[in-house]
C-alpha cells in the first residue's frame, strides 16, 4: 500500500531522499510542453508536478540516475513526432512530457500483482512497455513486435527524468551491484538495443570470428555493439568520424577502426542509369571495403553489419556486406529514405533486418553481461538534474562525448553506489 508523507517537501532537492517507502504527493520533474517546443535546453523546464502512483501490475522507483537518449532530443523538438499531442489524441489527460527512458534507483511502492520485485531492492530499468493482454503477446509473439508496444519515456509519460518513475514491474532487473548509479543508469536503451541486433535475428548471430562492422563505434549504442560482439568471440570493427573516436572504440575491443571522413560517397546510391554517376559511387564503396581489408589484414566481409545512420551509409553497408550476411539496422540518424541496388540482396542472398529495442529476455542476458564485467556502460560525462537540456542541446547539436551520459537525479555525484 502507498504511504503518503511529509518526508520530502515541496520545495526539496532531488537528492533528499525521503524514508524508503514514503512517497510524497508531489515531486520534481523536468518536463517538457508543447508551447516550449524547440531547442532542448529551452524545452525542458523544472516543474513540481503530482507524484504518479503505480497501478496493477506497475513499480514506484525513487530515481537515482537516469541516461539520454537522442528520443528525447525528438520530444523536445515535438518532431519528428508531437508526443504529447500523441498521448491527448489517444486519451491520456497529461499536457506534457516527463522523458527519460533509462534509469538506476529504488523501489519505492507496488501495485497489485507485482511479485518480481519488491520495496527496497536496487533496480535498472528497460525501456520496453507493452500490453501483456495484446493478442498478439497472448499467442506467443515477440513483445516488443506486439501493436501495443511502446518506449517508456518517450511513447509514454513519467519517464525518468524525474524524482520518480512509474514502470511496468516486467521493466525492473537487478541494478549491476559494482556500478554506480550513474553508470548504471546510463546504458540499458542502447545495450540492449545492441544486444537483440547482434543475438536476435538467427541464423546472423554473433559468432566466433565473425566480422561486425560497427558504425558509430564510439558512440552509446556502438560502444555497447563493439563489447558485445567481442564478448561473443566476433571480431569487431569501427566506423567512426575521426581518429581520437576510432582509438576510443579499439581500446573498447574493435580490431580497428575507418575513419568516414576519408571518403565523399555518402547519400543516396544514384540511378543505376547514370553511368557515369553509379561508377563514381561504386568507387568510392569499393574504396571503403579495401579499408576495411586494411584494417582486418585479409580480404574479409562483414557477417552482420551494424547499422543505424541509415540514409547515408545504408548503399555502402550492403555493398561491403558479406553473401549471405545481415545488415542489421534500428534508426536512421542522416535521414529515412534508404534506396539500396537490390542486385546485392538477391543475387548475393543478404539481408536487411530492421530491429527495435529488445524483449524482457534480451534485457536481462544484456544485463548479466554488465553484470559479469564483460560489457561497460561507458559513461563518459554527469550532469546536474537542472542540466537535462542542456545534455540534450549537446546531442542535437552532435558535440555530446563519446559514450554514454548520465543525468543525477537522487544520486549524489558520478560516483556514489548503493547507500
Amino acid at each position: 500500500m502507498t504511504v503518503y508523507g511529509a518526508a520530502m517537501a515541496q520545495e526539496a532537492e532531488v537528492s533528499e531522499m525521503p524514508r524508503v517507502g514514503v512517497v510524497p504527493p508531489r515531486m520534481r520533474a523536468m518536463v517538457i510542453r508543447p508551447e516550449r517546443y524547440g531547442d532542448p535546453r529551452s524545452a525542458f523546464v523544472e516543474e513540481l508536478i503530482d507524484t504518479p502512483l503505480p497501478r496493477a501490475g506497475e513499480a514506484l522507483v525513487y530515481v537515482m540516475a537516469a541516461g539520454v537518449n537522442y528520443n528525447n532530443v525528438w520530444a523536445a523538438l515535438g518532431r519528428p513526432v508531437d508526443v504529447v499531442a500523441a498521448r491527448v489524441k489517444a486519451g491520456e489527460a497529461e499536457p506534457f512530457h516527463i522523458g527519460g527512458s533509462d534509469a538506476s534507483g529504488i523501489v519505492w511502492a507496488v501495485g497489485d500483482g507485482v511479485t518480481n520485485v519488491k520495496v527496497g531492492d536496487h533496480v535498472v530499468a528497460h525501456c520496453g512497455v507493452w500490453d501483456a493482454g495484446d493478442p498478439w503477446i497472448q499467442s506467443g509473439g515477440d513483445p516488443i513486435v506486439a501493436p501495443s508496444a511502446r518506449i517508456w519515456g518517450y511513447e509514454t509519460n513519467w519517464g525518468s527524468f524525474a524524482q520518480f518513475t512509474r514502470v511496468q514491474a516486467h521493466q525492473l532487473l537487478p541494478k549491476p551491484p559494482q556500478l554506480s548509479w550513474a553508470a548504471a543508469g546510463a546504458c540499458m536503451l542502447v545495450g540492449a538495443t545492441a544486444y537483440r541486433m547482434l543475438n536476435g535475428w538467427p541464423p546472423h548471430t554473433v559468432q566466433a570470428g565473425d566480422i561486425v562492422l560497427v558504425w558509430g563505434g564510439s558512440g552509446g549504442l556502438g560502444s555497447q555493439a563493439i563489447q558485445i560482439a567481442r564478448a561473443k568471440g566476433g571480431i569487431p570493427v569501427a566506423v567512426t568520424s575521426g581518429p581520437e573516436r576510432g582509438e576510443y572504440a579499439v581500446k573498447l575491443g574493435a580490431k580497428g577502426y575507418i575513419d568516414r571522413s576519408n571518403f565523399d560517397h555518402w547519400g543516396v546510391i544514384p540511378d543505376w542509369r547514370d553511368d557515369a554517376a553509379f561508377a563514381e559511387w561504386t568507387a568510392g564503396a569499393r574504396a571503403f571495403g579495401k579499408a576495411l581489408w586494411d584494417v582486418l589484414g585479409e580480404r574479409r566481409n562483414p557477417r552482420i553489419v551494424f547499422e543505424h545512420p541509415g540514409e547515408s551509409t545504408i548503399p555502402t553497408s550492403i555493398f561491403v556486406c558479406d553473401n549471405g550476411g545481415m545488415v542489421v539496422i534500428c534508426a536512421g540518424t542522416t535521414g529515412y529514405h534508404a534506396a539500396v541496388d537490390l542486385r546485392y540482396l538477391w543475387m548475393r542472398q543478404k539481408r536487411l533486418q530492421g530491429s527495435h529495442f529488445a524483449n524482457d529476455e534480451q534485457c536481462a542476458a544484456y544485463n548479466e553481461m554488465v553484470t559479469r564485467g564483460e560489457v561497460d556502460p561507458c559513461l563518459s560525462r554527469t550532469f546536474a538534474f537542472t542540466d537535462v537540456g542542456e545534455a540534450h542541446q549537446l546531442m542535437y547539436e552532435n558535440r555530446h562525448p563519446m559514450g554514454n551520459m548520465a543525468i543525477l537525479v537522487g544520486a549524489l555525484d558520478a560516483e556514489q553506489r548503493d547507500p
